[in-house]
């Protein structure tokens, strides 16, 4: 007899890098969601259902030259559709690379 185990809920990743991302890398990276931070940097939101999933981000990401500053998980879900906002940021203790 074969169990199945009920599919892991989609989790939320918040993605920065260095520079800020044109609009039209939204559509082409998939439903996410791109916030530009005063600091030139770009935070992507996507939720994603496995590792594997995240996996292509991450190499999307790097094929478009992204340079990867942080990743993290992220209570807020991310949005249904891409969007691209513009926000100031705001510094907050956590492991980011070059601190």
């Amino acid at each position: 007899m074969t169990t199945h185990r009920p599919k892991p809920a989609p989790r939320t990743y918040a993605i920065r890098v260095d520079g800020h991302l044109d609009d039209h890398w939204s559509a082409w990276l998939g439903v996410l969601d791109m916030t530009r931070a005063d600091d030139g940097t770009t935070t992507v939101t996507v939720s994603v259902a496995d590792q594997a999933q995240l996996h292509g981000v991450l190499a999307a990401l790097r094929d478009i030259g992204a340079v990867l500053i942080e990743l993290r998980t992220t209570d807020a879900p991310a949005p249904t559709c891409g969007s691209v906002r513009q926000v100031p940021v705001f510094r907050t203790r956590g492991l980011t690379a070059g601190t």
